[in-house]
Protein backbone atom coordinates (compact mmCIF):
# COMPACT_ATOMS: atom_id res chain seq x y z
CA UNK A 1 0.00 0.00 0.00
CA UNK A 2 0.98 3.62 -0.52
CA UNK A 3 0.26 6.50 1.86
CA UNK A 4 -0.16 10.03 0.49
CA UNK A 5 -0.03 13.00 2.90
CA UNK A 6 -0.64 16.64 1.96
CA UNK A 7 -0.78 19.73 4.19
CA UNK A 8 -1.96 23.21 3.25
CA UNK A 9 -1.09 26.57 4.80
CA UNK A 10 -3.84 28.88 3.60
CA UNK A 11 -3.25 32.53 2.84
CA UNK A 12 -4.42 34.78 5.71
CA UNK A 13 -7.02 36.46 3.48
CA UNK A 14 -8.85 33.19 2.68
CA UNK A 15 -12.25 33.19 4.38
CA UNK A 16 -13.47 30.24 6.46
CA UNK A 17 -16.25 29.47 3.97
CA UNK A 18 -13.64 28.93 1.23
CA UNK A 19 -11.55 26.77 3.56
CA UNK A 20 -14.65 24.71 4.39
CA UNK A 21 -15.41 24.24 0.69
CA UNK A 22 -11.85 23.08 0.03
CA UNK A 23 -12.08 20.44 2.77
CA UNK A 24 -15.53 19.32 1.60
CA UNK A 25 -14.29 18.91 -1.97
CA UNK A 26 -11.26 16.96 -0.77
CA UNK A 27 -13.49 14.63 1.27
CA UNK A 28 -15.68 13.89 -1.77
CA UNK A 29 -12.70 12.57 -3.74
CA UNK A 30 -12.81 9.21 -1.94
CA UNK A 31 -16.31 8.51 -3.26
CA UNK A 32 -15.56 9.75 -6.78
CA UNK A 33 -12.12 8.33 -7.64
CA UNK A 34 -11.56 4.57 -7.77
CA UNK A 35 -8.54 3.12 -6.01
CA UNK A 36 -8.73 5.27 -2.87
CA UNK A 37 -8.75 2.80 0.03
CA UNK A 38 -9.04 5.43 2.73
CA UNK A 39 -9.04 9.22 2.82
CA UNK A 40 -9.10 11.46 5.89
CA UNK A 41 -9.11 15.25 5.79
CA UNK A 42 -9.33 17.74 8.62
CA UNK A 43 -8.50 21.15 9.99
CA UNK A 44 -5.63 21.63 12.43
CA UNK A 45 -6.87 21.82 16.02
CA UNK A 46 -3.71 22.93 17.84
CA UNK A 47 -2.86 26.17 15.98
CA UNK A 48 0.81 25.98 16.89
CA UNK A 49 3.28 28.32 15.16
CA UNK A 50 4.50 25.38 13.05
CA UNK A 51 0.98 24.15 12.22
CA UNK A 52 -0.53 24.03 8.78
CA UNK A 53 -4.26 24.66 8.39
CA UNK A 54 -5.50 21.45 6.76
CA UNK A 55 -4.16 17.96 6.35
CA UNK A 56 -5.03 14.97 4.17
CA UNK A 57 -3.97 11.36 4.59
CA UNK A 58 -4.96 8.95 1.81
CA UNK A 59 -4.11 5.30 1.30
CA UNK A 60 -3.92 3.61 -2.09
CA UNK A 61 -3.41 -0.03 -2.97
CA UNK A 62 -0.37 0.80 -5.10
CA UNK A 63 1.44 3.51 -7.03
CA UNK A 64 -0.76 3.02 -10.10
CA UNK A 65 -3.85 3.86 -8.01
CA UNK A 66 -2.15 7.02 -6.70
CA UNK A 67 -1.15 8.03 -10.21
CA UNK A 68 -4.74 7.51 -11.46
CA UNK A 69 -5.98 9.67 -8.56
CA UNK A 70 -3.43 12.38 -9.38
CA UNK A 71 -4.60 12.80 -12.99
CA UNK A 72 -8.33 12.38 -12.32
CA UNK A 73 -10.23 15.55 -13.38
CA UNK A 74 -11.92 15.94 -9.97
CA UNK A 75 -8.56 15.79 -8.19
CA UNK A 76 -7.04 18.27 -10.63
CA UNK A 77 -9.85 20.78 -9.89
CA UNK A 78 -9.46 20.42 -6.11
CA UNK A 79 -5.66 20.58 -6.36
CA UNK A 80 -5.95 23.81 -8.36
CA UNK A 81 -8.24 25.27 -5.71
CA UNK A 82 -5.74 24.33 -2.99
CA UNK A 83 -2.88 25.99 -4.87
CA UNK A 84 -4.93 29.15 -5.40
CA UNK A 85 -5.80 29.60 -1.71
CA UNK A 86 -2.51 28.49 -0.13
CA UNK A 87 0.75 30.19 0.63
CA UNK A 88 2.47 26.81 1.01
CA UNK A 89 1.70 23.14 0.39
CA UNK A 90 3.82 20.15 1.36
CA UNK A 91 3.40 16.46 0.61
CA UNK A 92 4.99 13.09 1.13
CA UNK A 93 4.22 9.70 -0.39
CA UNK A 94 5.59 6.50 1.09
CA UNK A 95 5.18 2.75 0.91
CA UNK A 96 3.46 1.20 3.88
CA UNK A 97 5.59 -1.81 4.63
CA UNK A 98 3.17 -3.52 7.04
Amino acid sequence: MLTHIVIWKYRADVEQAVRDEHVARLRRLASIIPGVLRLNVGFDVLSLPRSYDTGLVATFRDRAALEAYTVHPEHIMVADMGRNISEHIASVDFLDED
